[in-house]
């Protein structure tokens, strides 16, 4: 039995903040080169003597990164977890992964294969998890070292490095969450790698390879019980069902995204209250899934960019809580800026399809004119135009600019009518400077908004240059960029991988 190891991205959501919990309205979101990894492989080689008759099994979770390791025992009778280490390191989204992979498992494998799941799972579950280091901000150590606020910094870290926890621990009145994060889904993205790995490591899924498997359609059952099971999962964990565009991100990466409708876990939220896992989990997966995906990233010589401005991650669910209760306090005004709002989003789509299909169809002139935009500012971008093709791709990007502008509008609007700083004052004037850089198409708060990152769309080789801008800005630039691969195999451990990618870099130096 060799160990499994399985990644999913995270991810930025560019359109569709707040409207995307609502059906049928869409968002744009794009998965991320920042993943989370997961090892899972048996616990024990051979089997203790005595494993058959205790009717549990042993379950290892170990995250290096945060020095912790929690034991639980999986009763092999009705699949409860219990935590038995010493002190509260639980996990809720790997329990819950653990708890609906084993239950799926055991409904979609076949008899004659009934026995050998046992008996895997008789050898216990050791899991361990590792995230990318983009998902957590070091902006405080790169400070405490004296180093300057740049992409360097942040590569010169060893990877999956350590992960600090904020002094100021988690109260409310900051809103700074535990462990300071760069808002990139860090929990979705850990939740579908390990029901990707445990999924695939327990025979039910075989997940696309990273370098052989660009095309997924072949894959798309085996994603698509991923996705319901991870979905089930994170909600669960999290106590809500939330739109789900994180985990669809992370199983299928960058896409178009309508949110399935919340009834589909309903049973799975009765289970929280007893109903067993084993008469849940074929509901759910015979439900109506209908979320709706298309497929969607940024056109060709587009890069995305993340900044992380260090007033630390704002508290999403309590943002949203404000904005829900402004809708239901003006439903009249609240569903005109919504209205606005997704006339914008659904504008910015448009433009930067058109884009993506003109580059397909006149590459060399799409080429030529993004490469003569990327180093001026946009209202010289109409000068550089010598042909009529060429006028239908600057109109298109000072459309997607408009559009964006539109956005950050209606946004805006939206957060000071619900008290909420959906793109506080600070954020204007940096996206204000950043949409007046050269090379620089779009600028704005991905999802939810508030202090937690701002994101720019560059043009070309734009992307240096605005970097070492923000951090004249005191932002420091991520080294997070759009990789539209959603959940993959991986052919090993990430962190044997790391230490020879760092030899040969080495030995070419």
């Amino acid at each position: 039995m060799e160990a499994v190891v399985a990644s999913a991205p995270g991810k930025v959501l560019l359109t569709g903040g707040y409207l995307i919990l609502e059906r049928p309205n869409a968002g744009l979101v794009l998965s991320t080169n920042a993943r989370f990894f997961a090892i899972v492989k048996p616990l024990y080689q051979p089997l203790k003597p005595d494993s058959w008759a205790s009717g549990c099994t042993d379950v290892k979770l170990t995250s290096p990164q945060l020095a912790r390791e929690s034991v639980y025992k999986l009763s092999l009778k009705n699949l409860s977890l219990e935590y038995v280490s010493s002190g509260d390191l639980r996990n809720p989204f790997v329990e819950q992964a653990v708890q609906y992979c084993v239950a799926a498992a055991r409904a979609t494998v076949d008899k004659k294969n009934k026995d050998s799941l046992e008996k895997l799972l008789l050898h216990g579950l050791d899991i361990t998890i590792l995230g990318s280091n983009d998902f957590y901000s070091y902006r405080n150590q790169i400070e405490a070292r004296g180093l300057p606020l740049t992409p360097d910094a942040l590569a010169a870290l060893p990877p999956f490095a350590s992960i600090t926890f904020n002094d100021e621990g988690s109260n409310v009145e900051n809103c700074k969450p535990e462990v300071a994060k760069t808002g990139l889904g860090s929990s979705a993205a850990m939740t579908t790698a390990v029901v990707a790995a445990l999924l695939h490591y327990l025979g039910v899924v075989n997940l696309p390879s990273m370098l052989k498997d660009h095309q997924h359609e072949k894959h798309t059952a085996d994603l698509d019980l991923v996705h319901v099971i991870a979905q089930t999962a994170h909600c669960i964990a999290q106590g809500k069902v939330g739109s789900g565009f994180d985990v669809s991100s992370a199983v299928y990466g960058s896409q178009r995204y309508v949110r399935f409708s919340p009834e589909v876990i309903s049973s799975a939220q009765v289970a929280v209250t007893g109903t067993p896992l084993e008469e849940v989990v074929p509901q759910i997966l015979k439900g109506k899934w209908d979320h709706d995906r298309t497929k969607f990233s940024l056109p060709p010589l587009m890069t995305l960019l993340l900044g992380e401005p260090g007033t630390g991650g704002s508290s999403t669910p309590s943002m949203v809580g404000s904005v829900k209760k402004w809708q239901k306090s003006d439903p009249q005004k609240s569903l005109e800026t919504w209205k606005k709002l997704s006339e914008a989003n659904s504008a910015l789509e448009m433009q930067l399809n058109a884009l993506s299909k003109f580059a397909e169809e006149h590459w060399e002139e799409y080429k030529s004119l993004i490469n003569s935009c990327s180093i001026l500012k946009s209202e010289k971008w109409t000068q550089q135009v010598s042909k009529p093709s060429q006028e239908i791709i600057v109109k298109a990007l000072l459309g997607a600019r408009d559009a964006m502008l539109g956005i950050r509008y209606h946004m805006h609007q939206m957060g000071e009518a619900a008290g909420v700083p959906i793109e506080p004052e600070s954020q204007t004037k940096l996206l204000d400077a950043t949409m007046d850089m050269e090379g620089v198409l779009l600028a704005g708060v991905p999802g939810a908004g508030g202090f937690d990152a701002v994101f720019a769309v560059t043009l070309g080789d734009a992307g240096s240059h605005v970097s070492n801008s923000w951090s004249s800005f005191n932002v420091l630039a991520l080294l997070v960029r759009e990789d539209p691969q959603g959940v993959s195999l991986e052919s090993a451990d990430p962190r044997t991988r790391e230490i020879t990618s760092s030899i040969s870099s080495a030995n070419i130096g």
